[in-house]
């Protein structure tokens, strides 16, 4: 019964037709997948542009010629015409709008666009141009009689995935690009050539928190632009990308120079929006969220811990022997759990692996009893320790290894000093010093806290150097939640350390 049922949809013509349909449908949308990573684009939704940009140009409208180099389907430069008498749009398009892209099909979709503001076709096809902005910049737009005002969401391409991907990018990337990492910093880079006097930019948020990733591009370009505003989201803005965005506001400084860069922007998260003011300085690359940077450079103290992350199968196949511990397999995950077992190693690892129960979260969850930073493997999840069989991926549990070894006691205090030290710079920064991982229905904005910042925060702490009051100090310390008499604290172990390093140079 149910194969005459089946032979007799798949023979009915209109299944048939419906089943084409979806395929069609779904090779589109493929195909669309394929062009946005390949052209790194993020459609702009023209309320993008009227809530966040329109209200900082409606002011100058006549004073600018708006340009978009990327414009797609011309979104953040064509609702300018609603503003605009209806028997003025015509003249008012030709003198005062210029829109590129690469891509044809984008050209067209926006001439289509252009004409639902009453833009002629032929009067539409002057003024929207196809052309590789990146490649090629129009250059006979700075000789039209009215200065530029590029507003732009510009493609976004990371070099590494371009490497492994999109091989046909990299011919951005060379010659005097060389050392950019992203295809927005290029189109960065050719309006500060071009002397473009005013730029309004939708950029992923590391041009203003990245470390190595956006460096090069602020330590060159600020010293040309002024930031003027900052509107910074913590919630998704675009369709098919949970990459974290801003809108900023750049204009030209009149001369060039490294000075410190002040402004204000609104931060728009799930259910708040705050004003801030920032300060980027030319000696910290121009980063903004800095006050964790700052924390851990001023009171590091040259450390005699000596601190590893991972334990991985080729450790354990090393050190075979006849000591059971208990361990959990981070690369085998099935319902919602990971796979644990016992393993048998040598009394060295043995020994290893019970003394450094503190494994580091690098990942928040989502909730606020799982949120990034150290904790115990025996009270998390009774084990002794994590193993790594596979991959070493970031995002999973790692555990964390001290040498010398340090007591039960001490390892306590350090986790404590820890978390409570991270959630205040989480606190104070609005978590800026983090990634954003990805977007999700928890209640706060999911961040990954890298290595290499765990152990920097480690070395704020010289265990070595405390006496028996001195840790009791601290964890009263720790318990009140004082931050700033830590703060302090810290300051008398600094110099305390630098007194002894002094007077072993002077015996």
């Amino acid at each position: 019964m149910k194969k005459r049922v089946l032979k007799k949809y798949i023979n009915d013509e209109k299944i048939g037709e419906k089943i084409q349909y979806v395929r069609d449908i779904s090779s589109l949308f493929e195909i669309d997948k394929i062009k946005r990573r390949e052209f790194g684009i993020h459609l702009t939704s023209s309320e993008i542009f009227k809530k966040y940009i329109f209200p900082e140009i409606k002011n100058f409208l006549y004073n600018y010629i708006f340009v978009d180099l990327f414009c797609g389907e011309g979104n953040l430069i064509l609702p300018i015409l609603e503003f605009i008498p209806e028997n003025e749009r015509i003249e008012y398009f030709l003198k005062h709008i210029y829109l590129f892209d690469i891509q044809k099909d984008m050209v067209e979709k926006c001439k289509l666009n252009a004409e639902k503001y009453g833009i002629p076709e032929e009067i539409a096809e002057k003024n929207i141009i196809q052309k590789d902005t990146l490649k090629n910049y129009p250059i006979f737009i700075k000789n039209l009689e009215l200065p530029v005002w590029h507003i732009t969401n510009p493609p976004y391409l990371y070099i590494g995935y371009i490497v492994k991907n999109s091989q046909r990018n990299l011919k951005y990337f060379t010659s005097k690009n060389s050392g950019y990492q992203d295809l927005y910093q290029i189109a960065l880079i050719n309006d500060l050539r071009n002397k473009i006097p005013k730029l309004t930019y939708i950029l992923p948020t590391n041009f203003l928190f990245g470390f190595s990733v956006s460096n090069k591009i602020r330590m060159d370009f600020l010293p040309f632009y002024d930031i003027k505003k900052a509107i910074i989201f913590e919630s998704k803005v675009f369709e098919y990308t949970g990459t974290n965005v801003c809108i900023l506001f750049f204009e030209r400084k009149k001369t060039s120079i490294k000075e410190d860069i002040h402004f204000q922007a609104i931060k728009i998260g799930k259910n708040k929006e705050i004003k801030k003011i920032y300060i980027l300085t030319p000696k910290n690359f121009y980063r903004a969220g800095n006050e964790f940077e700052e924390f851990v450079s001023s009171y590091n103290i040259k450390n005699e811990l000596e601190i590893e992350f991972y334990l991985t199968l080729e450790e354990l196949e090393k050190n075979k022997g006849e000591y059971p511990v208990k361990l959990m397999d981070v690369n085998s995950f099935s319902n919602g759990c990971y796979k644990v077992g016992i393993y048998k190693v040598n009394q060295l690892l043995y020994k290893k692996i019970k003394n450094n129960p503190l494994f580091v979260r690098t990942l928040d969850t989502g909730k606020w009893e799982g949120r990034a930073g150290i904790y115990d493997v025996r009270e998390i999840w009774d084990i002794d320790g994590i193993l790594v069989t596979k991959e070493k991926y970031r995002t999973h549990p790692i555990q964390i290894f001290i040498e010398p070894n340090l007591s039960e006691e001490d390892l306590n205090l350090l986790k404590n000093y820890f978390n409570l030290m991270l959630e205040y710079f989480r606190d104070i920064t609005d978590s800026e010093f983090l990634t954003t991982f990805k977007y999700s229905n928890s209640t706060y904005v999911r961040k990954y806290l890298g290595l290499s910042q765990v152990k920097k925060l480690i070395e704020t702490l010289p265990l070595y150097l405390l006496e028996k009051e001195e840790k009791k100090i601290l964890k009263i310390l720790i318990l009140q939640k004082n931050v700033e008499k830590i703060k302090e604290f810290l300051s008398q172990l600094k110099e305390k350390k630098e007194s002894i390093l002094f007077n072993l140079k002077n015996e």
